[in-house]
């Protein structure tokens, strides 16, 4: 395989740093550039097993910075772009960051790959971005946009930026809307993460509303196999859906991981608020890379179940000071937000 060096955008994050780990053990050709600003949910131990690997690099900073972000793509032959805000909860409370680097980061790195010679250019974006699905629907690649809350809208965004400079700049980009991920390294803030993480922690989990909310779940290896094959052989210009054929609802996607971690179901949730602008339903049609590049998702829903909770009750040193900082975040958000409530209503 010829050597490639690819620039990792936010690869200290969950989805980020297992594509890095599944790139440098398939390709050992491979250079990696990995560019993360390591906000609250990039996590730099997330990839300690490449921190002597000469085809690893790191560097600590911000894909809005246009120097930083040009000096880099330079020397690189792919661009794959997760750097995002994707906290829904933070941007329906403040929306701005989520403007900044998730559209004008995506700007900052568009720009820089076409004046360094139309580098190749993959977006990593998100169902979401098709707003709510039907009964009986799925989304495809030719589904309307229709974000119902800050973040989606900020992706969505970025989507038709990337196309844009498809066919204004002629640059050779793909975008690819994938399902929710789960599996290792995940941020304990993500229904996983969090639910797994509160088990072990003796407390129970928090579901929105009444927990019917559907999504269609991957194992985040699955993912990015749909990646690797779209950055190497996907059509320029075009969009590819990537899902898990896996729908389950919030409730149980709990209850499975109660069942996994023997314990009994009606003794470990806790219902709370809905989110303003909760979608109910998200479902993918993925055959237009079944069909083009013969994926399909390889692995089933209880074999990444039971490996997701296996690498969580291994790895405690690892989640544990996440949850706590992340409990003190929330803690601060929630303050902020009540008084944010009480201005509006003074």
């Amino acid at each position: 395989m010829e050597e490639k060096t690819l620039l990792i955008t936010g690869g200290c994050g969950f989805i980020g740093s297992n594509f890095i780990r599944y790139i440098l053990n398939k390709y050992p050709s491979y250079k990696i550039i990995n560019l993360d600003k390591l906000t609250y949910a990039g996590n730099i131990h997330n990839l300690n097993e490449f921190n002597n690997n000469p085809k690893y690099k790191l560097i600590i900073g911000d894909v809005c910075n246009r120097e930083l972000v040009n000096e880099i793509v330079k020397e690189v032959d792919i661009i794959v772009h997760f750097a995002a805000e994707s906290h829904v909860d933070l941007s329906i409370f403040d929306s701005r960051i989520f403007i900044e680097t998730n559209v004008l980061g995506t700007q900052t790195l568009l720009e820089a790959a076409k004046l360094n010679g139309n580098k190749r250019f993959h977006y990593i974006s998100t169902d979401e971005v098709y707003g709510e699905a039907k009964e009986g629907a799925k989304f495809s690649e030719n589904t309307p946009y229709s974000p119902r809350n800050p973040y989606s809208a900020s992706k969505a965004g970025a989507d038709h930026l990337v196309r844009a400079y498809y066919y204004t700049h002629n640059l050779p980009i793909t975008i690819s809307n994938c399902s929710n991920n789960y599996g290792p390294y995940q941020y304990p803030e993500k229904l996983f993460a969090r639910a797994i993480t509160n088990l072990l922690s003796h407390e129970k989990i928090p579901l929105y509303g009444d927990g019917k909310g559907v999504r269609d779940w991957i194992y985040v290896e699955d993912h990015c196999r749909a990646i690797d094959l779209i950055i190497h052989f996907g059509r320029i210009g075009e969009t590819y859906c990537i899902g898990g054929n896996c729908e389950k609802s919030n409730l149980e996607i709990s209850e499975a991981i109660i069942s996994e971690m023997g314990l009994k179901k009606d003794e470990w949730i806790e219902y709370v608020s809905a989110r303003p602008g909760a979608d109910s339903r998200y479902s993918i049609d993925f055959s237009k890379i079944k069909n083009e590049l013969g994926w399909t998702p390889t692995t089933s829903f209880e074999e990444g179940l039971t490996k997701t909770v296996e690498w969580y009750k291994n790895n405690k040193k690892w989640w544990l000071p996440l949850r706590e900082q992340m409990i003190k975040n929330r803690d601060c958000f929630k303050d902020t937000f009540s008084k944010y409530k009480e201005e509006l209503t003074s």
